[in-house]
């Protein structure tokens, strides 16, 4: 699994970038979305997911966690294909794609190109209730570049415990004691869960 791409970017538009990765050069799928973040950088970094089917493999790329979260939930849905998560992503912000499910708005859905009357329906239906388990959660792209808390983190996520849930409880555990090996810092996570 490619979990993301640091480079240079060799060649942008609003549906593809070329990168260049230790001389290697990916072909990475992206929303107007990441495309309009990107635009003006020469390098950074993608988040990435890889879609294998028969034909072949198509990497998708996304400029935040926050994108790329609902890209997956988009393509959960039966139904919605990856190129249709990326029109949903490239027509509306994933902030308006998470508002308009979670307040049932299946005009705002049905506007996007791909999505008829009975797609936006099976969105809700079937995201509505993700979408409000994490409506109030913590902003994770503010999670401190701390190293030893996004290892902890990424490894609590790893271990099935809720992303919002797993940050919340770093936060309690690093305030209650210093200096915490990784180690010891997860099982006082664990404890404070």
């Amino acid at each position: 699994m490619i979990v993301f791409l640091n480079g240079n970017y060799v060649t942008k538009n609003p549906a593809y970038v070329w990168m260049e990765v230790n001389g290697i050069g990916y072909e990475v799928n992206i929303s107007l979305h990441t495309y309009s973040k990107i635009q003006t950088l020469e390098k950074g970094r993608l988040l990435t997911y890889l879609h294998i089917k028969e034909d072949g493999h198509s990497l998708y790329g996304f400029f935040d966690e926050e994108e790329r979260n609902l890209f997956l939930q988009l393509i959960s849905v039966s139904g919605v294909g990856t190129s249709t998560a990326r029109m949903m992503l490239s027509s509306m912000k994933p902030d308006e794609i998470s508002h308009a499910i979670r307040t049932d708005n299946e005009v705002a859905l049905g506007r996007i190109k791909g999505i008829g009357p009975k797609s936006a329906k099976r969105l809700i239906l079937e995201l509505k209730d993700k979408l409000l388990k994490t409506k109030g959660e913590v902003n994770l792209d503010a999670v401190p570049h701390n190293n030893l808390e996004n290892d902890a983190l990424n490894a609590l996520v790893s271990l099935g415990i809720a992303r919002n849930a797993a940050f919340v409880a770093i936060q309690k555990s690093v305030k209650q004691e210093a200096g915490l090996s990784l180690e010891d810092l997860i099982k006082l996570t664990l404890k404070n869960i």
